[in-house]
């Protein structure tokens, strides 16, 4: 099968399968890098492009959201200078590629705290989100300064804030006060680099996602990788616990 032909194949299993949201922890930059005896930072500009391949797949499959894990609450432990050069790697990404992805359609949300970014990255993700909200093509939703349970910690003193009683707190409720309100939930959750863990991530969105581990790294990550997830989803019978 020739790859016009597996990207055809691969764009009727989407709709076949109603397969809409697909989230992504792109695990193993710095594992990439070491292997390879190249310093860290390495990894993480692959991991750039990896994303980039993975996002117009996602546009040529037929995929309508893509939810990608960025940067964790945890993440604040690493050494400074790799915190400080991811925040630089998404300045520069999003400044670089804004024009292109708009063109493309691409509509970019994050989702996490980023109040508690500097103003400078506030301002270029604030400006990345006004200028494709009215995108109708891929919506890019970019997890960064995320923590699962710091979102509904969130969500929670949102809903306590409206005053409402527990009698009015259900799940609609609940969802509507996460970051990723008006967002369907993820059909497939795809963690690269083999480690068997969701690491905080999506932990209410996830309830009943399809869950894949490749032990590809993030950087080895590509449109084929991404079209074989697709493959291995539709093997899935989704019971949603019927």
């Amino acid at each position: 099968m020739n790859t016009v032909e597996k990207d055809l194949r691969v764009s009727e299993i989407v709709k076949q399968t109603n397969l809409q949201h697909i989230a992504i922890i792109m695990d193993g930059n710095r594992r990439w890098a070491k292997e390879r005896n190249l310093p860290s930072a390495m990894g993480h500009k692959k991991g750039v492009d990896a994303l980039k391949n993975t996002l117009r797949a996602c546009k040529d499959f037929g995929i309508k959201y893509l939810t990608v894990y960025a940067f964790s609450t945890e993440n604040w432990n690493r050494k400074k200078e790799e915190v400080e050069f991811l925040m630089e790697l998404l300045a520069i990404t999003l400044t670089n590629e804004l024009a292109e992805m708009h063109s493309e359609g691409v509509r970019i949300k994050f989702i996490g705290d980023i109040e508690k970014l500097s103003p400078k990255l506030q301002k270029i993700l604030n400006n990345s989100v006004e200028t494709t909200q009215n995108n109708a093509g891929v919506t890019l939703q970019i997890a960064f300064n995320y923590g699962a349970r710091d979102e509904i910690v969130h969500a929670f003193k949102s809903i306590a804030q409206q005053g409402l009683s527990a009698d009015e707190i259900t799940e609609d409720v609940i969802s509507k006060h996460l970051y990723t309100k008006n967002i369907p939930d993820p059909d497939l959750l795809i963690r690269t680099g083999g480690e068997m863990r969701v690491s905080n991530y999506l932990l209410w969105q996830i309830a009943y996602s399809e869950i894949l581990v490749v032990n590809e790294f993030w950087p080895e990550f590509d449109r084929n990788s991404l079209a074989n997830a697709v493959e291995e989803f539709q093997n899935r019978q989704r019971r949603f616990g019927k």
